[in-house]
């Protein structure tokens, strides 16, 4: 996948704890360090809007959902 070069502002303390991160050698540059900060936060944000629409499913809806594809005797099955 191709990068794109940008240019953001951080907090001193940020930017502190993103160095010494570094320096640990658990990433090997300040930008690695943020691309994986930014990846993992937009998984979390991800999985949550995720977790919220299936919240809002109803019974009935999921139980559809479940089944979609299914083409075995659904009475073999317990209910719901």
């Amino acid at each position: 996948m191709s990068s794109s070069k940008i240019a953001i502002t951080l907090e001193s303390n940020l930017l502190e704890e993103v160095d010494k991160l570094v320096s640990k050698h658990l990433f090997p540059s300040r930008s690695r360090a943020i691309q994986v900060a930014i990846k993992e936060k937009l998984s979390r944000l991800n999985q949550t809007l995720l977790a919220r629409e299936c919240a809002k499913l109803s019974q009935g809806d999921e139980q559809s959902l479940a089944e979609e594809g299914y083409i075995e005797d659904l009475s073999k099955w317990p209910k719901y």
